[in-house]
């Protein structure tokens, strides 16, 4: 993929934040890689975006889970498109007006994808605090209904309480009053939603790089951008069919380990904080 060139004099083709960018993304991966090669330690589970009712949630991963990538094509297209990208918006704008935008987009990328997510799992954490509140044939019925076990031989300690859950339902359904079970399906059911609410952790800098690509279709519409270096689309039609790509498989991808409605929510935001830049006269 290529541009058709936009090169002032006095543009730099690395300017200083998209290069500190592309460091501090670097030395996140690279310190990732050792810790976990050297220590088992998965620096991802501490500096990733969990969700907010996750015991392993913290207000600084808005910031810091975006310099987290899971493997190295996950960087390299993250940061290719960050400077093919970035490097002319920071030339156009400025370096803190980009930084702004860069953290702006990110940080709301994150907010919009959790608001999308709470949705969908909200209804099942409810029917769960319904278990343990009122460990019911009904509500134990009503829950496993809706809800799919996100479990296997490797979700850990959990998987084994889940063969113990079965037996006690087992139990149950033969005899509705058997105390003992009835109480093993609570205390499942109390580890389970920690461990349920846990699982979401989001990291990459692509909702804030989509933000980017949303802003140079904004600004440089008809610049022509060369798909697989063959194929001319302008940079307007690029960012629309990117963005009807991401809603499509957004509602149709869920089980997807891509956080596609972080990709429209760092679009979303962009556009908007492009839009409120021009009512106050900064272009």
């Amino acid at each position: 993929m290529s541009y058709e060139q936009y090169r002032p004099q006095s543009f730099s083709f690395l300017p200083p934040v998209v290069k500190n960018l592309l460091i501090i993304n670097g030395l996140f991966f690279l310190a990732t890689i050792a810790l976990e090669n050297a220590f088992h330690f998965k620096l991802a589970d501490y500096l990733g975006l969990h969700y907010f009712q996750s015991q392993k949630f913290s207000p600084y991963q808005f910031i810091t889970y975006m310099f987290m990538h899971a493997d190295l094509s996950h960087i390299v297209f993250n940061m290719f498109a960050l400077w093919m990208f970035g490097y002319i918006l920071e030339n156009v704008w400025g370096g803190k007006r980009f930084l702004i935008y860069y953290l702006v987009t990110g940080i709301g990328a994150a907010f919009f994808h959790y608001a999308i997510l709470y949705f969908e799992i909200n209804p099942d954490v409810l029917l769960m605090n319904s278990i343990i509140a009122d460990p019911s044939a009904v509500n134990i019925n009503a829950f496993l209904t809706q809800h799919t076990f996100q479990l296997n031989t490797y979700s850990g300690p959990i998987f084994f309480q889940f063969q113990e859950f079965q037996k006690n339902l087992a139990l149950l359904n033969s005899n509705p009053s058997n105390i003992i079970a009835i109480e093993g399906i609570k205390g499942f059911i109390i580890d389970y939603q920690q461990y349920y609410l846990n699982l979401p952790n989001v990291i990459g800098a692509s909702g804030a790089v989509f933000g980017i690509l949303l802003a140079f279709g904004m600004l440089f519409p008809n610049t022509l951008l060369y798909i697989y270096f063959l194929f001319p689309i302008k940079a307007k039609w690029f960012v629309l069919f990117y963005g009807l790509v991401e809603l499509y498989l957004g509602f149709t991808n869920s089980d997807s380990n891509v956080a596609h409605f972080a990709h429209l929510g760092g679009m979303f935001f962009g556009f908007f904080m492009i839009k409120y830049w021009k009512t106050k006269g900064i272009n």
